[in-house]
């Protein structure tokens, strides 16, 4: 402990000497690990840390599939029969998400709500920290009306009041008695935050549909259950049900693990950020051993003294591995602090793309990783320089100009140093820039409207206010009435769901006078409602026909739809006039027009849709369809000038509707590509650090060689060498070690293009330009790196440099 003593007080006098080395390292290791400490805080958060159930390794979500194989949850009748006719679960539970309106003090506001089957909370093996969960049969329609508060909205909400339970929450204009909290961290789905947890009271006509599939379902296996052995038991209680129910005769069902589920498609990209991070650790490890070996050359005859005067080579290794483990702690400390500042910038793009983002933290596990990944990180790097220097002859580096004994071979080292720094450099550099560039194609993708002067907001009715009550005449009309008044707006109307948001509900359809489709194939089409505003507050053309007129379409007429050129292309032969053919429903719905196509996904192209009209929904349906709806809004002006008028109409109609901030259509679209703009982010962030600590190295290396060869380019320049000729000479060498990483980069992006995939998928014909566009920004990056040093050597004066030494 006292040598140990020693050699720490003696390296910090060195690293206290040597303040621009000191910080220089300290700055390059900073830069490694906040960055693996920040991905690393992800990576756990959403990978390793366990969810907040009991034995979370036997909950499994089940997903079931349609015969044509697309998902398709299940209809309450299913649920129930699986429940009775499954041996393999302690517990099968269905819930359903939505969004409910929650009255405080201050007015109402919006809550996430999930519905559960009286035995939800059996699945997750979690009891209430006060107060109770449901109680069986509690789920069905005229039972309690029961709730159980997540503790977020315990605290919020309620202040964290111990005797909360056997009070009235107000929750859809309805008073519900509170009966139980849970406890901090558990929440499901994971991503529903504040929520509280209803029974599911569903209507009687919902509750026996057996074609309205709704409701996802959770479950947890007895012991000594596989899930294979779960899945075959489902795969029998499913063909039990197709017996006596042949519509659902092909179905399947896969029986997923919790974590699993959770983590989804964000699993392999997420996967792949631990190579982009080894990839900085490796860049980052490269140039601090660049450092060490040139602090190594003008270290040489210190460590020929030490060594002539009795100091063991080992005693020399341990003491130069000290300097860098301190180097490496406070290194981290710096890294640490990065890392928490890339958390904070990103804790919203984190909470909205990921289900667990807002778990994401610097904590014990992930400070004990960086510190590690530190220490190992510089130990590695420090190790080489250290035998190195530690093995030089005494009576060599004792000599005057003794260095250039050793220098040259350590120079040799760090070019290899720096062209692998290039490399990986410009395999972050062309997955950054892959990235980017998908995330602008999507978003300049064409989506069938323009998105300029353009603001939605979602409306959400409370049940105990207008279930009984014709919600378009005694609401929407109205508010429609008062918007369109607003001054500036050129267009508004509303439908459920906006496109690109999300998938609307969708059905079988059968055209009147065609034949019907194969046994087992469905021909579906998306349908929403909406009102005539609509098309023009979107932009969406006619082609066709008419649109829906409130004039025309009402309660009293036939029914109408209006479908999209998709629509046409899916089910009418070319050429074929859709227009005044009828659908094969119950009413024979009447197809008055056809509209330009809108994408309902991002992703992928326009699906046929049709469109019926709010003014023929019936008054007794009318709050089952349109409880939910979003309002649109085309505008002259800047959208955001419009969002207190827009809050005045609400209130004006009803102020127990909670308002919700209105979102510009480029918000809508920002917020479906979140999950890209995540990946962009980091890996933008990745590329930046990589290119910033390749150049910084190649300009050490450059400016250390030409302060090495100071003695060589005077003698050069003595015997009639020109300044030109000098600064060839060095950006021939800069040129050379480019032209190798960048070699080396392009063929390191050929060989993980597979685990790349799981990000960006490479083409070599259409992304060759791109590619060979970064790369040569890459190269100019350290051309320019090497001109000061190149600059300095070409300025050399003969005769002061032959005086150098």
């Amino acid at each position: 402990m006292t040598t140990l003593m020693q050699d720490v007080r003696y390296a910090f006098r060195q690293l206290y000497k040597k303040p621009g080395f000191s910080f220089t390292a300290v700055f390059t290791i900073a830069l490694a690990i906040g960055v693996a400490t920040a991905v690393f805080s992800v990576l756990y958060a959403i990978l390793i840390r366990p969810l907040p159930f009991d034995q979370p390794d036997k909950i499994f979500f089940l997903q079931g599939y349609s015969p044509q194989g697309y998902t398709q949850p299940a209809a309450y009748p299913e649920y129930l029969h699986w429940r009775r006719n499954t041996q393999s679960f302690s517990a099968l539970a269905g819930y359903s998400r939505g969004s409910a309106n929650f009255e405080t003090n201050g007015g109402p506001v919006p809550i996430t709500s999930v519905s559960t089957t009286d035995n939800f909370f059996q699945v997750f093996g979690v009891n209430p920290i006060l107060g109770r969960t449901f109680a069986d049969g509690e789920d069905q329609p005229g039972k309690n009306d029961v709730v159980v508060l997540s503790y977020e909205s315990w605290q919020q909400d309620f202040g964290g009041r111990q005797d909360v339970t056997g009070a009235t929450a107000k929750i859809d204009g309805r008073p519900y008695s509170i009966i139980g909290v849970m406890p901090a961290g558990f929440r499901y789905p994971i991503s529903a935050a504040h929520a509280v947890y209803l029974p599911l009271h569903i209507p009687k006509d919902l509750a026996e549909s057996k074609g309205s599939h709704w409701m996802p379902m959770v479950a947890r296996l007895k012991n000594g259950v596989t899930s294979k052995q779960a899945e075959d038991d489902m795969g029998r209680a499913m063909e039990s049900y197709a017996v006596e129910n042949p519509d659902a005769k092909g179905r399947r069902m896969n029986i997923e693990g919790i974590a699993a589920h959770v983590v989804g498609d964000t699993g392999a990209p997420l996967k792949v950020l631990l190579f982009a991070v080894l990839a900085v650790l490796g860049i980052g490890c490269a140039n601090f051993a660049g450092l060490l070996l040139a602090r190594g050359v003008k270290r040489e005859r210190e460590v020929a003294v030490r060594s002539a005067i009795g100091a063991t080579r080992t005693r020399l290794v341990r003491q130069m591995l000290t300097e860098t483990v301190m180097l490496a702690i406070a290194g981290t400390l710096g890294g640490v602090l990065l890392a928490f500042l890339l958390l904070s910038g990103i804790t919203k793009l984190l909470i909205a793309a990921l289900a667990r983002g807002a778990d994401v933290q610097i904590n014990i596990p992930v400070l004990v990783a960086s510190l590690a990944v530190a220490i190992i990180t510089a130990l590695v790097a420090g190790v080489v320089p250290a035998l190195r220097l530690s093995s030089i002859a005494p009576s060599l580096a004792l000599k005057a100009g003794g260095s250039a004994g050793s220098a040259r071979g350590q120079h040799h080292l760090r070019a290899v140093f720096i062209v692998t720094q290039i490399a990986l450099a410009l395999v972050l550099l062309v997955t950054s820039g892959l990235l980017m560039r998908t995330l602008a194609g999507l978003r300049s993708t064409d989506l069938g409207f323009t998105t300029n002067n353009m603001i939605a907001t979602e409306l959400d009715l409370s049940r105990g206010a207008y279930e009984n009550r014709d919600v378009v005449t005694e609401f929407y009309n109205p508010l429609m009435e008062k918007v369109q008044a607003i001054p500036g707006v050129k267009a508004a109307g509303m439908i459920q769901i906006i496109p690109i948001q999300n998938w609307g509900w969708n059905s079988d359809v059968q055209i009147v006078g065609k034949p019907p489709a194969p046994k087992g194939q469905e021909q579906l089409a998306e349908y929403r409602v909406v009102t005539p505003g609509y098309y023009s507050a979107m932009g969406i053309r006619l082609l066709r026909g008419r649109l829906i007129d409130p004039k025309l379409d009402n309660r009293n007429t036939k029914p109408v739809t209006v479908v999209n050129e998709a629509f046409v292309k899916k089910f009418f032969a070319p050429g074929e006039d859709p227009v005044g053919q009828h659908l094969s429903d119950d009413d024979k719905t009447e197809i008055v027009g056809v509209v330009s196509d809108v994408r309902q996904n991002i992703y992928a192209p326009p699906l046929a849709e049709m469109d019926y009209a709010v003014s023929q929904v019936s008054a007794k349906n009318a709050f089952g369809y349109l409880s939910s709806m979003q309002l649109v809004v085309r505008t002259s002006m800047d959208p955001a000038g419009m969002m207190g008028s827009l809050r005045n109409a609400l209130h004006e109609v009803d102020p127990g509707v909670p308002s919700r901030t209105p979102e510009t259509m480029k918000d809508v679209i920002a917020e479906v590509l979140i999950f890209e703009r995540l990946e962009n982010w980091l890996f933008g962030t990745f590329a930046a650090l990589a290119i910033l600590l390749s150049i910084v190295g190649l300009y050490g290396l450059i400016s250390h060689e030409v302060d090495l060869s100071i003695r060589d380019i005077g003698v050069r320049m003595a015997l009639g060498a020109t300044r030109a000729q000098v600064l060839a000479g060095v950006y021939k060498r800069v040129g050379l070690l480019l032209a190798i990483g960048v070699a080396g980069g392009l063929i390191m992006t050929m060989a993980v293009q597979k685990i790349l995939s799981a990000l960006v998928v490479l083409h070599l014909g259409k992304d060759a330009v791109t590619i060979v566009s970064l790369a040569a920004g890459l190269a100019l990056f350290g051309l320019l790196a090497a001109l000061l040093p190149a600059r300095r050597a070409a300025s050399t004066e003969p005769m002061t440099a032959l005086r150098y030494e």
